[in-house]
């Protein structure tokens, strides 16, 4: 018997979210872009206003009118058990704070890991709920996001951890 996935699309605040959604909970949100994957024979399409998926928009909106922090909806994390225990400090990230990919390593208990922990990052299926964008470069600077840099600068500056220097 195969799995049954369902795919919802929504925009937030001029972004567009892509979410696929199994039994078990949101399995990946995509910003601003389309899945890598090819097979979609598998998903069913279904509106954002499903009850599979209304809950999770709604927490989202809330998020963009700062009325929200954290998110309550069920996950469904794939990774390996490395980008799991990178992502699990990614939440404990507290919203409005930033860390560097260099601090991110340290607290993982090996500085040395900071590749591995930036690719881990960029990995993340489930961003802003896994909040990978509180991670930004060791001299302050907006670092690669897989929504676009202008949206992670949306989302710091949203939270309050980041402002445009104009000099």
């Amino acid at each position: 018997m195969t799995e049954e996935l369902y795919f919802a699309t929504d925009n937030i605040d001029g972004i567009r979210f892509d979410i696929t959604i199994s039994k078990s909970g949101v399995r990946e949100i995509l910003i601003n872009k389309k899945s890598e994957s090819d097979d979609f024979s598998k998903v069913i399409q279904i509106s954002p206003e499903d009850p599979k998926a209304i809950n999770i928009f709604t927490q989202l909106r809330e998020y963009f009118n700062r009325q929200r922090k954290e998110f309550d909806f069920p996950l469904e994390i794939l990774g390996t058990d490395f980008q799991k225990k990178v992502w699990d400090e990614l939440i404990k990230i507290p919203y409005g704070e930033t860390i560097s990919y260099g601090e991110l390593a340290n607290r993982m208990g090996d500085k040395n890991l900071m590749r591995a922990v930036a690719a881990a990052n960029g990995a993340n299926p489930i961003p802003i709920v896994i909040p990978c964008h509180r991670v930004i470069g060791a001299d302050g600077s907006l670092t690669g996001y897989g929504g676009g840099l202008d949206v992670k600068q949306k989302l710091l500056e949203l939270e309050g951890s980041w402002t445009l220097s104009l000099f």
